[in-house]
């Protein structure tokens, strides 16, 4: 997930002690017994996929916000990625609202996103290191979830460092009691493991930066949801390859399966954008190669422009095309409807998980609704 701009937010609905005050409302530990909210909505409504369906949204942009406007009977949660948190603890943001009056019109629940802006590692290992800043972290998660109406919050906090582990289980748990009490859920979106065991500088470099930053195990038994971020598998700074690879994706629910992640409480992570990767050049970095996320309809432009041909890769489930430029290559991973129907035909593989969060609204294909509703529904 990407950093968003972030705006202060309001004035709190109460006033909060270190965890909560005695205005807010009592509730039990787990979602079952959790109150709905002012957005809530059930994803078996009539209209809606029996299967939990998250879609986030990674800015205000018009062309995200008309696609929730036009497809929110089919959505389940919308997870705006609206709040950054600095490392003293004090919450930065808004939720459109536009999004909410949207979402309360049609009955999906509201659950937006807070992370570290920029995913600035010092800042996170900072704030996870002080109470201080971790309590008014809380304070105003709750405050703003009752103020708002909020269904529930989800952790997006990325470029952990692995000796911060522990820690970031400690403020999930910390987050989660305060959060449950006041009736409110949370959730996590967790990094794939790196499960190679590959000794290799990248390979470490993931390892310790960003793929073992999450007890699965633990965060499971802590929140109501994670997740599972398997998207990215390339990206930006990787060689050109698939966005989400189906040997990959079936690697990683495997192992979050196997070490004891219960399947109820595990939402599949799949793109809705493509990978686009160029060489580009400037005076500060000089020239090299870059992959970007980009969506639907700008990847079927460049296509376009460069009449390259797709070819389908059947065992990563997802076509790819590369032309020449300049007198080097450019590669396009492209995720369509077909690429779409292998992921849900994998996630259907596993009878009982949770559903599914799709990074990023806004950025599918015309094929992308109607293909989720014959596969999840069928």
């Amino acid at each position: 997930m990407r950093g968003v701009r972030h705006a202060p937010v309001g004035a709190l609905a109460c006033t909060l002690g270190v965890w909560i005050a005695a205005c807010v409302p009592e509730a039990s530990d787990r979602s079952p017994a959790l109150s709905e909210g002012a957005t809530g909505a059930s994803a078996a409504e009539p209209g809606r996929s029996s299967i939990e369906i998250v879609m986030y949204m990674g800015g205000s942009g018009e062309r995200a916000l008309e696609s929730f406007r036009e497809h929110a009977g089919q959505i389940s949660i919308v997870a705006p990625q609206a709040f950054g948190v600095d490392s003293a603890g004090t919450v930065l943001g808004e939720v459109s609202p536009a999004l909410i009056e949207i979402a309360r019109e049609s009955g999906v629940n509201v659950m937006p996103l807070i992370h570290n802006p920029g995913f600035d590692q010092p800042l996170i290992h900072a704030l996870l290191r002080d109470p201080a800043a971790r309590a008014r972290t809380i304070r105003s998660m709750v405050g703003l979830a009752l103020e708002h109406g909020f269904w529930g919050w989800q952790f997006d906090f990325e470029n952990i460092h692995a000796s911060d582990r522990d820690a970031l289980t400690r403020f999930y748990r910390e987050t989660a009691e305060a959060l449950h009490a006041a009736g409110v859920r949370v959730s996590i979106a967790v990094v794939p493991p790196e499960i190679t065991g590959i000794d290799a500088p990248f390979a470490n470099y993931m390892r310790d930066n960003w793929r073992s930053s999450f007890d699965l195990v633990a965060l499971d038994t802590i929140g109501d949801f994670m997740s599972f971020m398997t998207y990215a598998q390339h990206g930006g700074i990787t060689p050109p390859g698939p966005i989400a690879g189906l040997p990959w994706m079936r690697a990683m629910l495997d192992h979050a399966l196997g070490s004891g992640v219960a399947p109820e409480r595990l939402s599949l992570g799949i793109p809705s954008y493509s990978g686009y990767w160029s060489s580009t050049h400037d005076e500060k970095r000089g020239g090299r190669a870059v992959g970007r996320e980009i969506p639907f309809s700008r990847a079927t432009e460049l296509l376009e422009a460069s009449g390259a041909p797709l070819q389908w890769l059947p065992e990563q489930g997802v076509h790819h095309a590369f032309w020449e430029s300049a007198g080097v290559f450019e590669w396009i991973f492209l995720e369509d409807e077909r690429s779409l129907e292998a992921k849900l035909d994998l996630f259907r593989s596993y009878p009982g998980l949770r559903g599914v969060s799709v990074w990023v609204l806004g950025a599918e294909g015309p094929g992308f609704w109607p293909t989720i509703r014959e596969h999840l529904d069928r």
